[in-house]
Parts: C-alpha cells; sequence; structure tokens
C-alpha cells in the first residue's frame, strides 16, 4: 500500500483512534485528552518544557524520583533560574503522611509539584487525589499549584479515573504493567490546564492549517503535542496487550490478585531470617523491595546477577540500597515458591 497512501493514512487514523479510546477507557478519561508519546519521560518532557517559566519559579519534587526525571528538573533549573527541592516522602514509607509532607514543602513560589502515584523504588502508593486537593487548596502565587505525575508503575496496575484524581499532568508508558510494546506511552492533559503548556517539538500531526495547507496553530486536544511520524504498528499491539488484560477480569479484579500474591511473596521473604523488607506491612500494589542484612556494597547485584541465570529477573535499585521484584497478576505460586527457595540457597538458610 506504500507508506502514505490513502489506504495507509486512512489506516493510521482508524488505529490512532482505537488505541486513544482503548487507553481513555482504562483512565476513564476522554480520548481528546490523551497525547500519544514514546515513553514516560517523554510524557514528563511534554508539560515540563512546555509551561513558562519564570526566574525564581519553584519546584518540588519527592525524595523518591526517577534520576530521569531529576535530570529533567535539573536541566529546566539550569536553563531558567528555577528554584527546585525536595520532600522526604521516602520515611513516610512506614508511616507519616506524604500528604502533609507535600504540603508543608509547598513555598509561595511553587509552581509545579512532581511525583509518581507508586513510588518505583519502594513500591508505595501515594493517596494521589489527596495530594492533588492539597497543592489546590495551597496559597501561592500560581495558584493552584500544578501536578505532574510519573505513572509509569501505576497504569496496568491500579484502577484509574483520572478526571476524579484530578492530576493535571500523568505520564505513563505501554511496555510496563499494560504488557504492550517498548518505544509507545502517552500523556494525559486535564482539559483545563491544555492552554498553560505550548508544545516544544512541533510537526505536522500537532498543527493546524487553511485550506492551503499553511499552518495556522495547534489542534485543540492532545494532538497538538504529537509531532510527525510514529511506528503505528505499535499501535495495534498495545490496543491487543489492553483487551487481553481486560478478557482475564477487571482492573480492580487483576489489582486484588496482584495483591494478594505480593502479599504472598512479602510474607514469605519476611520469614527469611537473612531478608528484610523495606515495607513493614503487605504491599499496596506489585512492587516488593528488599535488603539483605548485613550486605556489602555488592551484595545485592550480586544476588540479582545469579538469581537471573535461574530465570528470576529482579532488579538492584540505588536509593535506597535494595532488591525490587515485580508481581503481576499472572505471577504464579509456584514462581513465588522457585524464587524463595533461589533465595534461600543463595543465603545458605
Amino acid at each position: 500500500h506504500g507508506p502514505f497512501s490513502n489506504a495507509v493514512n486512512s489506516w493510521i487514523n482508524r488505529t490512532t483512534a482505537q488505541i486513544k479510546s482503548a487507553i481513555a477507557r482504562e483512565l476513564q478519561v476522554a480520548p481528546e485528552t490523551i497525547t500519544l508519546t514514546d515513553s514516560v519521560s517523554s510524557g514528563c518532557n511534554i508539560p515540563i518544557w512546555g509551561l513558562t517559566w519564570r526566574e525564581g519559579d519553584h519546584i518540588l519534587l519527592s525524595d523518591c524520583e526517577h534520576p530521569g526525571i531529576i535530570a529533567l528538573v535539573e536541566e529546566i533549573r539550569q536553563r531558567f533560574g528555577i528554584k527546585v527541592s525536595t520532600c522526604p516522602l521516602l520515611e513516610t514509607l512506614n508511616g507519616g503522611d506524604p500528604t502533609a509532607a507535600i504540603a508543608q514543602n509547598l513555598r509561595p513560589t511553587t509552581r509545579l509539584v512532581v511525583i509518581s502515584h507508586i513510588l518505583w523504588n519502594t513500591g508505595q502508593v501515594l493517596p494521589l487525589a489527596e495530594i492533588v486537593a492539597a497543592c489546590r487548596a495551597a496559597t501561592t502565587q500560581y495558584a493552584p499549584v500544578r501536578v505532574l505525575v510519573d505513572a509509569a508503575q501505576s497504569v496496568g496496575v491500579l484502577p484509574l479515573n483520572l478526571s476524579e484524581i484530578g492530576a493535571d499532568f500523568y505520564a505513563f508508558t505501554g511496555h510496563k504493567w499494560l504488557c504492550g510494546p517498548a518505544g509507545l506511552g502517552g500523556l494525559y492533559v486535564r482539559p483545563e490546564v491544555l492552554e498553560e503548556i505550548r508544545p516544544t517539538f512541533i510537526g505536522w500531526r500537532g498543527i493546524s492549517k487553511d485550506p492551503q495547507g499553511n499552518p495556522t496553530g495547534w489542534l485543540p486536544d492532545g494532538r497538538r503535542f504529537e509531532v510527525a511520524t510514529s511506528d503505528f504498528a505499535l499501535y495495534g499491539a498495545l490496543q491487543a496487550a489492553i483487551a487481553l488484560h481486560n478478557e482475564w477480569g477487571t482492573a480492580g479484579d487483576r489489582l486484588h490478585r496482584i495483591q494478594t500474591l505480593s502479599h504472598s511473596l512479602w510474607q514469605r521473604l519476611s520469614a527469611l531470617p537473612a531478608i528484610a523488607c523495606l515495607r513493614a506491612a503487605p504491599p499496596e500494589a506489585g512492587l516488593v523491595s528488599f535488603q539483605v542484612k548485613d550486605y556489602s556494597p555488592t551484595t545485592h547485584s550480586s544476588i540479582v546477577n545469579q538469581l537471573e541465570k535461574q530465570g528470576f529477573l529482579l532488579r538492584t535499585i540505588a536509593h535506597p540500597d535494595c532488591i525490587r521484584a515485580c508481581v503481576h497478576y499472572f505471577t504464579t505460586e509456584d514462581d513465588i515458591d522457585r524464587l524463595i527457595v533461589a533465595l534461600s540457597a543463595l543465603l545458605n538458610e
């Protein structure tokens, strides 16, 4: 059919509409609020670069954000002379109030709060709706303070209704918990804040045109942040992955299964004398982080490497220094049993 024949263009338009509708149903928002991206990082870049910064503006991060987001905010700080600070959410893992920690660290000049819905290192699920409400209630020069959410670990795990949660920007990927293809993600922009951010990268997909084909401005929805040609074949792949998850059960059903399995893993790990789980209570979602007691700087990486040779795909986290396991709804009890046996053997227990 050629790369841009009428038939292919019709297929691209149809496939794009279908994947946006599938994503929108998962997030309980309108398809027009979705911008298709290639990753969480790209999704976070769109609003952070799209805001019009003034010297002295303040961005608040948590102390549990991904290095890619930290680096992005640091570049904004250097270019525009803004202020950046972090609030202590790591210490609220086993007690404390993350909403209060954020509210107490807002400043009169705070313009944006950047947080994760599920913290990638500890697995803590933040009370996002409460945090958004606190940011809206704060008295600042930019009231309400806008909230950008790194949703790398939440989409595909939590039942979501972004219209109710109220976050301004919600950046996610299709290749993690949705189990879709790498290279496809998205950004939700709350309709009320769409005009507050401007496109940074610009191409034919995001612009409106007059009858002669001349650009006249931006398209009126999430398309304005889409640039040009993408790997459109990925759209059908992610749509198929989402459909397969929903064949198994609802988002609530899947989360319940994830929690059942992650609770089991947490309990089994906690029973090993040489292991200390970061959470003192069962996990709220599918991330289970733990440490080896009296570990050396190379202990965790050595254990992860040895487990991978046996078919267990865990990873190390640098801050806090730990090992993280991911439990999805299709993980089995046998998987957990075999992991505990393998860990016990490595730890000589």
